[in-house]
């Protein structure tokens, strides 16, 4: 496979913000990612790919967007990891912060709901199509298939996520039977020294705005808080989100917090983007710009301190198959995640028709966004 050789920053701020832009489906997105910087632009090879997907998989936070920076991370070093971890998640961002603002003045959000209703079923058949992909492109035998139904199986359990990468991580060991090609180039060392660099302005900033702001410090130590703790993707951060801001804090009531919790299902980009709905309607514009950088950069800090030591243990064999039953367990994720969705919907003919045509314009590879309009469409029909 060929590959365009150093893209300009420029080029991958433009490229990530049109994939945050048109990425819907939370963990699916990872599958939209692929296609855009593997199989189209061809930055990067499937194999440095996989494994930066494994990475992001198990360190805490929105598995998509530390996948931006470590892919812009192997494309152009540490600006580039920033250029493009910025780049995907800044459409969400200012997404959710217009409906922020629409929502606090109407309390209403009847017409999202509508359009979401159409969205369900189409982010349906874009997690089933992201399992199907990744099963396709990892599976090479029957114990992949064993590995990906027994983590399917715990996830089901709701065992905490941890814990079911852990047993996979220790049936890929024994049960890894595939031939691994070298991975890709190594990160530099210097994202260590980013990452103690950052670690310190984290700690600063907090300081200052304990010393500004007590109740900007707060909100800004409870997102550095849930994004900390939030293995397992987006989904995994809103329990512990409402654990805080609900529980603990009482800044909103249920309602509230379920209101923002369905913004950021309809909103592209991780459905973490809600920390921008709860810092606006808490403490405006500044609390929203304070909560989503927070909710975000602990585990953008973890990606660029651990890279290095994960790149070298990709020389090894039996890292390697820790991976695979890692990526397998991924392929499980997504079945469950699809299964969840589908139980939530409110099926008849109209919607099944609508899911498995959607399905298959996906895995014929018609672009997300005309299948995405379409659901709008379907929505404002029905």
């Amino acid at each position: 496979m060929k590959h365009k050789e150093n893209p300009s920053y420029i080029d991958i701020f433009l490229s990530f913000f049109w994939i945050g832009l048109t990425g819907f489906g939370g963990l699916a997105m990872t599958a939209h990612i692929r296609k855009h910087i593997v199989d189209k632009r061809k930055w990067l090879d499937a194999n440095t790919f996989d494994s930066g997907l494994a990475l992001c998989q198990v360190i805490p936070g929105a598995i998509v967007m530390q996948l931006a920076a470590f892919i812009g991370l192997k494309l152009k070093g540490i600006r580039g990891s920033v250029v493009s971890f910025v780049g995907f998640g800044l459409p969400a961002f200012l997404i959710m912060l217009i409906l922020s603002v629409l929502y606090n003045e109407s309390k209403n959000i009847s017409g999202v709901e509508m359009v979401l209703s159409g969205l369900r079923v189409v982010i349906v058949a874009i997690v089933a199509n992201a399992a199907y992909i990744f099963g396709k492109k990892n599976f090479r035998n029957v114990n992949d298939w064993i590995i990906a139904v027994i983590a399917a199986g715990l996830f089901l359990t709701k065992l905490h996520p941890f814990l079911v990468l852990l047993v996979a991580s220790l049936l890929g060991v024994v049960l890894t039977r595939k031939e691994f090609e070298p991975s890709g180039k190594l990160s530099k060392a210097r994202t260590f020294r980013f990452f103690l660099i950052m670690l310190i302005v984290v700690a600063l900033g907090s300081t200052i705005l304990y010393f500004v702001n007590s109740e900007y410090f707060i909100l800004a130590t409870v997102m550095l808080r849930i994004d900390l703790f939030s293995f397992g993707g987006g989904l995994a951060a809103m329990p512990i989100m409402y654990h805080e801001l609900v529980d603990l804090f009482g800044w909103f009531d249920q309602k509230t917090f379920m209101d923002g919790v369905i913004l950021g299902q309809v909103t592209p980009g991780s459905i973490i983007i809600a920390a921008t709905f709860y810092g606006y309607m808490h403490f405006g514009v500044l609390g929203s710009i304070i909560a989503t950088i927070c909710v975000f950069t602990p585990s953008f800090l973890i990606l660029m301190g651990i890279i290095p030591f994960f790149d070298k243990l990709r020389s090894y064999t039996q890292f390697n198959k820790v991976i695979n039953g890692i990526l397998c367990s991924f392929v499980g994720l997504l079945a469950v995640v699809t299964y969840r969705f589908t139980i939530g919907i409110n099926w008849n003919l109209v919607n099944i028709l609508f899911t498995l045509v959607a399905f298959g314009l996906l895995v014929r590879k018609v672009d997300v966004i005309w299948i995405i309009l379409g659901g709008v469409l379907l929505s404002l029909i029905i």
